[in-house]
C-alpha cells in the first residue's frame, strides 16, 4: 500500500493530508480536518476510476461547513433534543447550534478540528484529544479514527474513544456518495433497499417523536430495490417535515443493512449490528459542495 501526505498551511493552522493508493490505483484520501474523507477514487464495472464522494477543493473550506462532508462529528454525532441530557442524575446543559438543538457536538465539535494525525504501518491514524468540559460534555475524552484501505478496495474506518469520567460520545463518519462520480449529478436514480420494517418520525425539529410507525404505503418502504428518486416527492407528511434530509430507519429482524446500487452497476453495502439506520437523503444547500 502506497501511502502519500502533505502538510497544507491555513488560517487556523496547519492540516496533513493523507492518500492511500493500492495495487489496481484505486485510492482513499484523506484530511486532519474532522479526520476527515476527501475522495474515494473507485473503478466501475468497466474498470474506469471516479471519484464517489462529494467534497471542496481547498481544504480550509472544510472548516464550519453546514453538511459535515466526509468528517467524523463529535462528541455526538446528530442531533440532542434542547442541548440536554442527564447523567447519573445530574443535568447537564449543551451548547446550542441547531434550532433549539445540540447538532454533532456543538459549534466547535470534532468535526472543525485540525486532529493530530501519522501513518502507522499500513493505517493512517487521527487522534484528538477533548478536554473535560468542551462544548460543555464532562470528562477528558481521547478520540481516535484509524482508517485502512485494501487491495480489493475495502475502506476500513475503526472509530475508538476513552475518557476519565463517565459521558456520552457518538462517533460516526458524515460522508455523502454519489456512486455515478461526484460530479454525476442527482442520486434521484440510484437504487437503495433497507431491510427496515419501521421508521421513527420526526418532529419539526428532526427529533424523533418517539413513535415506531410501519414503512408500508410510505415512502420510506425500501424492503425491495427502488430507486430513491422514486418517492421523494409523495404527499406524506414526515416526508415534508424531513425536507429531504434524512430518515431514520428501525430495523426489526436483527443486524441492519442497506444497499445502495449505482455508478454502471457499482454498489455499497451497508452493515450494523445495531438495530437502526440513520439514512440521510441529503440534497447540500452549498453550491460548492
Amino acid at each position: 500500500m502506497k501511502i502519500s501526505q502533505n502538510t497544507i498551511s491555513t488560517a487556523r493552522g496547519e492540516i496533513k493530508t493523507f492518500t492511500l493508493t493500492n495495487l489496481s490505483g484505486a485510492s482513499v484520501s484523506l484530511s486532519a480536518v474532522g479526520a476527515g474523507i476527501t475522495a474515494i477514487n473507485v473503478p466501475d464495472a468497466q474498470g474506469r476510476l471516479a471519484n464517489v464522494v462529494l467534497g471542496y477543493k481547498d481544504v480550509a473550506d472544510y472548516f464550519y461547513d453546514g453538511p459535515c462532508a466526509g468528517k467524523v462529528p463529535g462528541r455526538y454525532a446528530n442531533r440532542i433534543a434542547l442541548g440536554k441530557f442527564r447523567l447519573d442524575g445530574e443535568a447537564h446543559q449543551l451548547r446550542i447550534n441547531n434550532g433549539p438543538n445540540a447538532l454533532h457536538g456543538g459549534p466547535e465539535g470534532f468535526a472543525n478540528k485540525i486532529w493530530d494525525a501519522e501513518v502507522v504501518d499500513d493505517n493512517v491514524v487521527f487522534t484528538l484529544h477533548s478536554p473535560d468540559g468542551d462544548e460543555c460534555y464532562p470528562g477528558n475524552l481521547t478520540a481516535k479514527a484509524c482508517y485502512s484501505w485494501s487491495d480489493d478496495n475495502k475502506l476500513t474506518l475503526r472509530l475508538s474513544a476513552e475518557t476519565d469520567k463517565k459521558t456520552v460520545v457518538n462517533l460516526t463518519n458524515h460522508t455523502y456518495f454519489n456512486l455515478g462520480g461526484y460530479a454525476s449529478g442527482s442520486i434521484r436514480d440510484h437504487v437503495l433497499q433497507i431491510e427496515a420494517d419501521t421508521y421513527l418520525p420526526t418532529d419539526a425539529d428532526l427529533i424523533p417523536t418517539g413513535e415506531i410507525r410501519s414503512v408500508a404505503g410510505k415512502p420510506f418502504d425500501f424492503r425491495e430495490p427502488k430507486t430513491i428518486g422514486r418517492d421523494m416527492d409523495a404527499d406524506n407528511a414526515d416526508l415534508k417535515v424531513l425536507s429531504g434530509d434524512s430518515v431514520q430507519n428501525r430495523q426489526d429482524r436483527g443486524a441492519a443493512q442497506a444497499i445502495v446500487k449505482g455508478f454502471a452497476d457499482g454498489s455499497i453495502d451497508v452493515l450494523t449490528s445495531m438495530k437502526c439506520l440513520d439514512e440521510g437523503v441529503d440534497v447540500p444547500r452549498s453550491e460548492e459542495l
